[in-house]
C-alpha cells in the first residue's frame, strides 16, 4: 500500500513525463522528418521511436540508480546529466548538419534537365533527371548493400544521441524522494515515469507521421532529405541554444 506522498510522486511523474516530452519537438520531430524523408512505413516508425525511446530512459535511470547506491551527490548527478544534455544538443546538431548537407547534394544530383535532339531537322527538349545512377552506374548488390549501411548508419546514429540525452527531471524531481519512502516506490515513480514518455513520444509520432503524409510537396520532394535535416538540425539548436 503506497503512502499518500507516493501516490503525489506518481501523478507527478506522469504529468512530468507528459509535459516534459510534449514540450520537446527533439523528442518526436526527429523519427517524423526521417520517416518522411526515408519512405519509413508505420511500423517501422513505430520500432525506430520505442527503441531510441527505451534507450532515452534507460541512460538516465542507471545513474540515477548509481547515484542512489554507490552514493553520488545529487549535485554531482545534475551536473551528469546537464553535460550529457550539452552533447547529445550538438550530436543532434551535428547529425541534422551532416543530413541536409547530404539531402542538398542528393537534391543537386537529381535535379531535371533538358537534352536536345534533333528529329526530322527539327530540334526538341525533354527533361530527365540527373540521377547518380546515371552518372555513376552500380550494380544492383552494391546499390543494395550501400542503401542497407545508410539506413543503418542512421538508425545507430540517432539511437546513440537519444540514448545521451538525459531525461532532466527523473534523477532530482522523483528518483531520490521515491528513493526515500521505498524501493517499491523508486520502482513505480521510475517505470510510471518511463511509460508515459515513451507513450507521449508514440502518440507524437504516430500523429506527426499521418500529418505528414497527408502533406504533398510534388516540387519540393527531392528536397525531402534536406529538409529532414534542416529540421532535425533546427530541434538540436534549440536546445542548445535556446534551451527548449
Amino acid at each position: 500500500m503506497f503512502t499518500p506522498e507516493v501516490v503525489v510522486l506518481c501523478t507527478a511523474a506522469a504529468s512530468i513525463a507528459f509535459v516534459h516530452t510534449l514540450l520537446g519537438p527533439d523528442h518526436y520531430m526527429p523519427f517524423v522528418a526521417l520517416s518522411r524523408s526515408r519512405g519509413w512505413s508505420l511500423g517501422k516508425t513505430v520500432r525506430v521511436t520505442l527503441f531510441c525511446g527505451a534507450g532515452h530512459i534507460v541512460g538516465s535511470v542507471i545513474l540515477g540508480v548509481l547515484g542512489l547506491y554507490i552514493g553520488i551527490q545529487l549535485n554531482v548527478l545534475e551536473w551528469v546529466e546537464s553535460a550529457r544534455g550539452d552533447l547529445a544538443a550538438w550530436a543532434l546538431v551535428a547529425f541534422g548538419l551532416v543530413y541536409m548537407s547530404w539531402g542538398i547534394r542528393h537534391a543537386w544530383r537529381q535535379r531535371p534537365h533538358a537534352h536536345w535532339h534533333s528529329h526530322d531537322g527539327v530540334s526538341q527538349s525533354h527533361a530527365n533527371a540527373n540521377s547518380a545512377a546515371q552518372a555513376h552506374p552500380h550494380t544492383e548488390p552494391d546499390a543494395a548493400a550501400e542503401k542497407s549501411e545508410r539506413r543503418t548508419l542512421i538508425g545507430w546514429a540517432i539511437f546513440i544521441i537519444f540514448v545521451l540525452g538525459p531525461c532532466e527531471p527523473l534523477i532530482p524531481l522523483l528518483m531520490f524522494p521515491a528513493a526515500r519512502e521505498s524501493l517499491p516506490a523508486l520502482l513505480a515513480v521510475t517505470g510510471i515515469f518511463a511509460v508515459v514518455t515513451v507513450a507521449t513520444m508514440l502518440s507524437a509520432v504516430v500523429a506527426g507521421f499521418w500529418g505528414a503524409r497527408s502533406l504533398r510537396w510534388p516540387g519540393l520532394a527531392r528536397f525531402g532529405q534536406a529538409i529532414a535535416g534542416g529540421i532535425i538540425l533546427g530541434c538540436g539548436l534549440g536546445i542548445a541554444v535556446l534551451g527548449l
